[in-house]
């Protein structure tokens, strides 16, 4: 299998963040240059590529942010601040995943697994006491006429059918925990819907201060 490598996000990735997205989600308006910018100023850390032969294949963005204020519906641009990350509370002790996005043509090659495997050993080190993301429902739009959201998330955890995020999202220890409602309108695939999912650091220490995030170089590799 071929290697896929995680490290920090370094300034000089934009341009092949911005087009990868573009292909990964041609339906969807990318970020904007400025923004990815601004979540590299203000949490870098939280921002992740993967990379095959050094190449970007990939890429997981995160903002850390007090749970209590957003446990209620919410939608992708509130919480993320329209993607610019000024939501980035480093006093809270949950791990938001604002984004993930792979290569489509290298599906079977792990690199969501080493994304979110990255984000589990950011969650780890920070001692923080969990991650909270929302996940898309690609295969919904095809079912949507047939069932509400609510059940098609019900049959993709009973096995009967299978989402290529949200069954992704179960394989790698996250628990499905509600639907959020119109997250983000105008991902049609999903329509509008995103499923809410949690994954509780096993590590977590109450009884220790959270560590202090420190930046990592271009060169620091997460390891397997």
């Amino acid at each position: 299998m071929t290697k896929v490598t995680v490290r920090a996000t370094q300034p000089g990735d934009v341009d092949a963040l911005l087009q990868l997205q573009a292909r990964v989600y041609p339906t969807i308006a990318p970020w904007q240059r400025d923004h990815l910018a601004r979540q590299l100023a203000v949490f870098p850390e939280g921002q992740l590529v993967a990379e095959i032969n050094q190449r970007i294949v990939g890429c997981a963005s995160s903002l850390i942010i007090l749970w209590d204020e957003w446990a209620d519906e919410h939608t992708w641009h509130d919480i993320t601040a329209a993607g610019t990350f000024s939501t980035h509370n480093p006093q809270g002790l949950t791990l938001y995943g604002a984004e993930v996005f792979v290569d489509p043509s290298l599906r079977g090659q792990r690199v969501g697994h080493r994304l979110y495997e990255g984000r589990r050993q950011l969650c780890r080190r920070l001692n923080l006491r969990r991650i909270i993301a929302c996940g898309r429902l690609p295969g919904y739009r095809a079912l949507a006429d047939q069932m509400p959201v609510e059940l098609y998330v019900k049959k993709v955890l009973w096995g009967d059918l299978v989402d290529p995020v949200l069954s992704f999202q179960l394989r790698e220890g996250f628990r499905f925990c509600g639907i959020m409602s119109d997250y983000l309108p105008e991902d049609v695939d999903s329509c509008g819907q995103a499923s809410l999912i949690a994954w509780v650091n096993p590590d977590y220490d109450p009884t220790r201060p959270k560590a202090a995030a420190s930046s990592l170089t271009a060169s620091t590799e997460i390891s397997p």
